[in-house]
């Protein structure tokens, strides 16, 4: 049975107050007093649970901005590829009302008449929201102003420059060790504690080490071995602890899919933190209408091909692979792959044959399954735990840090990424022959890197692989210095040409391409396969026209294409963005970099 822990948000408390340019001199004291709020535990807990914002079932949806999806939707990055993007039109990201609330609780919980322990653990898990809260700026803006207080409406810096991004750096890492040496193990389910501070620590620290390697327009190279150090020491600690694991049951075709459908996910060895969900207790969630791929975000060819066979061979090493259809190219793959897309053959529920993809403009063909909940009870949709923090993710951190410092050894791997490859039911990865075997399509993509080339691109695909739309990509994408694997616009499922074709895998006909300019027949007059099924209809033709489904050659077949549009990544510039206008005439000691 699930625990829960029921929050009282800040909001209930009058606290946050909604805020435009003054968002660090307007104070929660106007609700609340220090001296009379700041007392006890119990005062402590109730600030800082208000203060718990974490990932939800949404997350499923964020790899619009990657080449993991195509996307109809208007996001920020595509709108920017576009050329249509500036400091006046892009406007978010420069909210600051957060960090005056984390800043408010560190300059008066020391009040509080509790052991220095105690206090510790709640400061701790200030700092680690605080980090939180500016290395998601730093990600965005590079050079932000650093606030360790707040600042009454009179101060100075109010008015300041930028802080230089080692200054944030260094205090993200300074409150994250801060963090992880003082949060406690054991807090309430569905809270951080010390492993979910410690997950952060070195995701941020990678993050930082590796954007440090690729970045030259940072000329910081020399210190992003620092940062991956950090990154591989910590998540060494975790595993060290023996605290996590990685879910297998010796079920290859389900343990990875029961990481995103699972009523209960608290007793998962895997998840280090966990965002819990249930329809009785009043917190549900449902996103099987937008998830599913024929809402705004469907998965791309790219990513389909990225996934290696049962064998732990290349799919893009087989003769003909980009001339593969549908039923093929999902016969004999990782397993993750049926656990993360709709395959051929797959029934959703409540129907009693099996699925025929639906082919709409703009959209692959390919669809969804990670974050889809295959039930009509409402209970059950509303109900799926969201995964937080999983090992997995440490032990990729691990593998990837020691891979960039040079120093990643067979039994590191063995104790990483292999333990998610068995998972998977894969061969283990041998370091010696990925590095004397380059895979050249992922040396294609990733066109930076050197030494060690083998096992760290093979590393970059288990990311890519096991974080598919759970909100990874993108970060990967910037720090690894490859966005422009962004301008290539996505594309899907590949037909030879006009013609019927099987999509259930069972070898019968189950939709028919025509011309464009062909008139589909009434329901009456359908052809229908050996089965007696109506076939379903779509008029193909190339991307532009009439068409029902777009092909790259029309009539002539190729792949499934999802736009039309120039997309431009420019460098270093679209690594970051501006500082809204209207902030920059408030405060004109913010000045735009990078060419903003």
């Amino acid at each position: 049975m699930k625990k829960y822990l029921y929050l009282l948000s800040i909001s209930a408390l009058g606290m946050f107050a909604a805020c435009k340019k003054g968002d660090l001199d307007r104070f929660p004291q106007t609700s609340i007093s220090p001296n009379l709020f700041f007392n006890t535990e119990s005062d402590l807990s109730l600030y800082i649970n208000g203060l718990l914002s974490q990932p939800d079932r949404n997350t499923y949806l964020n790899d619009q901005s990657t080449d993991n999806v195509a996307t109809t939707a208007a996001v920020e990055i595509k709108n920017i590829m576009a050329g249509s993007a500036n400091a006046q039109n892009i406007t978010t990201g420069w909210s600051w009302t957060r960090l005056r609330n984390i800043n408010y609780f560190l300059e008066n919980y020391g009040k509080a008449q509790v052991s220095g322990a105690v206090k510790n653990h709640y400061a701790g898990l200030a700092r680690y929201y605080r980090a939180e809260f500016y290395l998601d700026k730093m990600k965005r803006f590079s050079d932000v102003p650093w606030y360790s207080g707040t600042l009454e409406p009179t101060d100075e810096d109010l008015y300041k420059p930028r802080d230089p991004r080692t200054l944030i750096a260094d205090s993200i890492m300074a409150d994250l060790d801060f963090a992880y040496k003082n949060v406690r193990e054991t807090v309430p389910t569905g809270t951080p504690g010390k492993w979910a501070v410690a997950t952060l620590y070195a995701r941020a620290a990678l993050y930082e080490g590796s954007y440090r390697k690729y970045h030259s327009e940072l000329n910081l190279a020399g210190s992003a071995n620092a940062f991956l150090e950090t990154a591989a020491r910590v998540a060494g600690e975790m595993i060290n602890a023996k605290k996590f694991s990685i879910y297998n049951t010796g079920k290859p075709e389900q343990d990875y899919a029961a990481l995103f459908s699972s009523q209960d996910l608290t007793g998962n060895n895997e998840v280090i933190l966990v965002n819990i969900f249930d329809l009785s207790k009043g917190k549900s969630q449902n996103v099987n209408s937008t998830v599913f791929g024929d809402y705004e975000q469907a998965p791309a060819k790219d990513l389909i091909q990225t996934y290696l066979m049962r064998d732990g061979s290349r799919f893009t090493g087989l003769p003909n692979h980009a001339q593969m259809g549908f039923v093929q190219e999902f016969q004999n793959r990782d397993p993750r792959l049926s656990q993360t897309m709709v395959y051929p053959g797959w029934v959703r529920v409540p129907d009693a044959t099996p699925y025929i993809q639906r082919l709409n403009k703009n959209f692959t063909g390919y669809h969804q399954l990670k974050g889809y909940v295959n039930s009509t009870d409402n209970a059950i949709l509303n109900g799926v735990d969201f995964p937080v923090y999983r090992y997995a993710e440490v032990l990729l951190t691990y593998a990837e840090a020691l891979a960039e410092l040079g120093t990643l050894t067979q039994s590191q791997l063995d104790q990483s990424v292999n333990l998610l490859r068995k998972r998977a039911g894969l061969p283990d990865l041998n370091l010696a022959i990925a590095n004397a075997n380059p895979d050249p399509v992922l040396q294609q993509q990733y066109p930076n890197v050197n030494g060690n080339a083998g096992v760290i691109l093979e590393i970059r695909r288990e990311r890519r692989v096991e974080f598919a739309f759970e909100n990874m990509r993108f970060d990967d994408l910037m720090r690894w210095k490859v966005g422009k694997l962004l301008t290539k616009s996505p594309e899907g499922m590949f037909f030879a040409g006009l013609g019927k074709y099987d999509l259930s895998g069972d070898g019968i006909e189950d939709i028919i391409l025509i011309d464009r300019t062909t008139t589909i027949p009434g329901e009456d007059q359908k052809e229908k396969n050996s089965l007696g099924v109506k076939l379903i209809y779509y008029r193909a033709g190339t991307i532009g026209t009439d068409a029902t489904v777009y092909l790259k050659n029309g009539n002539s077949g190729g792949n499934i294409v999802t736009e039309n549009v120039t997309r431009n990544f420019e460098e270093p510039k679209f690594y970051y963005r501006p500082i809204p206008q209207q902030q920059i005439v408030l405060n004109p000691k913010l000045k735009q970099i990078f060419g903003w």
